[in-house]
């Protein structure tokens, strides 16, 4: 794990600086997205109890380089009130693979003391087409993941997504977070989206993990996101 994760770092640093330098010819173009989701899922698992959530974030891309900033509310019935993530990262190709190297800062605010829902995570991931939709894989890792007492996890994952019609698109994911100990689990999820307009879209999406033992946290689910971007 060390290993790779050191290797995931080098990778993106050095494609971090030529994405810099390629920003240097190119000016900067900003978008923005703000939703409503009836549940918060991540790799599964519901962040929000359950109940709905508000999100929304900024994107700034100049090149292959791109950085920006996502908020939700969310629920862990504690004091914690919001999830802010920073993230940074270069997307080059390599002939038709599309690839993304880059690094993303979890915070957690107003987290109880002791808590240490903060961490980082290295990302690596790359698509090519397939027929008309595109197939996928990507790998997290963090030295440090959420929660006091959780050190290194990896997260691997497989994605796919096709356009059924002009407005009507297929995906889903198979993905696998490994904990240095225990608490290993599998998830899946597939769903669909459609473009009410330029601008506003429409998910509804099925997610389920292999670990419903852990509580009703890891049950299946069924979410439904309204998201704007402008």
């Amino acid at each position: 794990m060390k290993t790779l994760k050191l290797a995931l770092s080098a990778a993106a640093a050095s494609l971090l600086m030529a994405g810099a330098a390629a920003a240097q010819d190119s000016g900067p173009s900003f978008s923005f997205n703000l939703g409503l989701a009836s549940d918060y899922i991540f790799r599964g698992v519901t962040q929000s109890d359950g109940d709905p959530v508000v999100f929304g974030g900024a994107d700034v891309t100049a090149g292959k380089f791109y950085a920006g900033v996502w908020a939700s509310s969310l629920d862990y019935l504690d004091s914690t009130d919001a999830e802010i993530d920073y993230y940074f990262g270069v997307r080059p190709t390599f002939g038709p693979i599309s690839a993304d190297f880059g690094a993303i800062y979890y915070t957690y605010i107003d987290q109880p003391t002791g808590a240490d829902y903060n961490y980082w995570e290295f990302k690596a991931a790359a698509s090519v087409p397939a027929g008309a939709g595109s197939v996928g894989t990507a790998i997290y890792v963090s030295p440090d993941y959420f929660g006091a007492g959780v050190k290194e996890t990896a997260y691997y994952e497989v994605n796919a997504a096709y356009p059924v019609m002009d407005k009507l698109s297929l995906s889903g994911a198979l993905g696998r977070l490994d904990y240095k100990g225990n608490g290993d689990y599998t998830t899946w999820n597939l769903g669909g989206s459609y473009a009410l307009t330029d601008n506003l879209s429409i998910d509804v999406r099925y997610a389920d993990t292999s670990r419903h033992e852990f509580g009703t946290y890891y049950e299946e689910s069924f979410t439904a996101t309204l998201k704007a971007t402008f």
